[in-house]
């Protein structure tokens, strides 16, 4: 899957807008007109992204930012029909990443959602990432340990939860073959027993096919046969 955005917007014209330049630039897109609504699918999906108007007719922008940052640390735009101060100032101090003011040029919001998403995936510099211990990158593959995302390439990589322990664990112990029993009972939390060996294989090649790698030619994850599997010892944890 690729990334996931989600817009709130209780004017119709302008959320299908949103949505269709949003697609057109190949991200996935839920959309939602009501704040009760944006609150099932805050709850029910995983999102990379959060497009927020301000005005809803029964939660607003503001609570609905509330409930993200709860639980999650995706970037969030908020929308709003007024330049008030006091508006982006309470939205800030929420916890906000950036504001448009409506009316806006749909172009321009997508250049804004690039931005915030280009933002959690990299740091301005080097030196920021090094201070940082949550970060590993290996050869252009970035794990961020607080916010959970993957990127390769600075591209996001959507990855289901074992398919993101799986890297996460390689990657932790990069350098060094990890026994494919290791990695189940590691990720798992479960005794290996017949048939695991195929569980990890089928979830290995989901991974795989997900970063852009490949058996026959591995940049990240080598299959040591009979073994395990080990992600090369290049890289650093920042």
């Amino acid at each position: 899957m690729g990334i996931h955005i989600l817009v709130v917007d209780d004017e119709r014209t302008i959320t299908d807008l949103v949505g269709i330049y949003l697609k057109n630039e190949g991200f996935e897109v839920t959309l939602a007109y009501n704040g009760a609504d944006a609150v099932k699918a805050i709850l029910s999906q995983n999102f990379d992204l959060a497009v927020l108007d301000i005005m809803l007719p029964d939660i607003d922008g503001f609570e609905l930012l509330r409930t993200i940052r709860a639980d999650y640390t995706y970037p969030v735009i908020m929308l709003t029909a007024r330049d008030a101060q006091q508006d982006k100032i309470e939205g800030l101090s929420l916890g906000a990443d950036d504001y448009v003011v409506k009316p806006f040029r749909p172009l321009e919001l997508v250049a804004r959602v690039k931005a915030q998403l280009r933002r959690c995936l990299t740091y301005s510099s080097r030196d920021e990432r090094e201070k940082d211990t949550s970060i590993i990158s290996i050869d252009g593959l970035l794990i961020n340990r607080n916010a959970h995302t993957v990127s390769v390439d600075e591209r996001l990589v959507r990855l289901t939860p074992l398919e993101y322990s799986i890297l996460l664990y390689l990657a932790e112990h990069r350098g060094h073959v990890v026994p494919v029993e290791e990695l189940f009972s590691s990720v798992w939390n479960e005794e290996f027993m017949q048939g695991s060996n195929n569980t990890v294989m089928v979830h290995i090649r989901h991974l795989r096919e997900k970063i852009g790698d490949s058996a026959s030619s591995p940049r990240f994850i080598r299959n040591i046969w009979g073994v395990g599997y080990t992600i090369e010892a290049s890289g650093s944890t920042a």
